[in-house]
């Protein structure tokens, strides 16, 4: 149907951001390994084994799923098309992380359209797996939106930037808008090098906003500091103990 037909096209254009990542990585045996947050219906999950893993001959695919319906799918569907080397796990994204049988290092990771915080689980995870590359197109922020709100009425009385999200509708898009600049800055804070960039040919919208994260080593003692000023301006203190340690 038409709207398979959008999501295939969607999720071949994001495809050829990450092969080219993965063109990036030094030879191994065992990689590359991939790490697909919110899976879904794995379509992305698929798509990069069937066209960048499966010509290598090498590399596996983990898709990272908490609903346990779309793993047992993906799962028979990986065994009907021989695919050896994906696997799927029914965890939340919060959760994978700690989850017993995933390498202790991945190469790629990636979270396309996870929703709200599963986002930044993705990214906690790719932290501690010391990922090369993470690959992120954010959905549903509403975590910073929901802080925003509770603290309109100061935020009002105390600069007139509040304007900024003093209805219902800015509310919700400044806090994503905020919630992918911290993330941006955080990144930078741990090491690497961040790009952003809109997919082309999707619809415009802040669900289409794709951020390229490339690990340098060269943490930014500047982008840590421009993120705490930003937690302090908007009233956000309470999100560094639980988003960036």
């Amino acid at each position: 149907n038409q709207d398979s037909r959008r999501k295939l096209k969607q999720v071949y254009h994001l495809h050829q951001f990450i092969d080219r990542l993965i063109a990036e990585l030094p030879e191994s045996e065992a990689g590359p390994l991939i790490a697909d947050h919110g899976a879904g219906k794995s379509y992305l999950g698929f798509i990069l084994y069937d066209l960048s893993l499966r010509p290598l001959g090498r590399g596996r695919v983990f898709g990272i799923e908490a609903r346990p319906d779309l793993v047992e799918r993906s799962s028979e569907l990986a065994r009907r098309l021989g695919f050896e080397r994906m696997h799927f796990l029914n965890v939340t994204a919060a959760d994978a992380a700690h989850a017993k049988g995933l390498p202790e290092r991945f190469d790629v990771v990636t979270a396309l359209h996870a929703c709200d915080t599963a986002t930044d689980d993705a990214i906690a995870f790719g932290l501690r797996k010391q990922a090369r590359f993470m690959v992120l197109v954010p959905c549903c922020q509403a975590e910073v939106a929901a802080c925003l709100r509770q603290s309109k009425a100061l935020s009002l009385s105390r600069t007139p930037l509040a304007e900024l999200w003093r209805h219902p509708l800015h509310t919700r898009e400044m806090g994503s808008q905020l919630t992918n600049v911290l993330r941006c800055l955080y990144l930078e804070a741990c090491g690497y090098q961040v790009t952003v960039t809109e997919l082309v040919g999707w619809e415009h919208s802040l669900k289409n906003e794709l951020i390229l994260a490339k690990y340098t080593g060269q943490r930014k003692r500047s982008a840590a500091q421009r993120l705490r000023a930003l937690l302090a301006e908007f009233g956000l203190e309470d999100l560094e103990s639980r988003r960036y340690p």
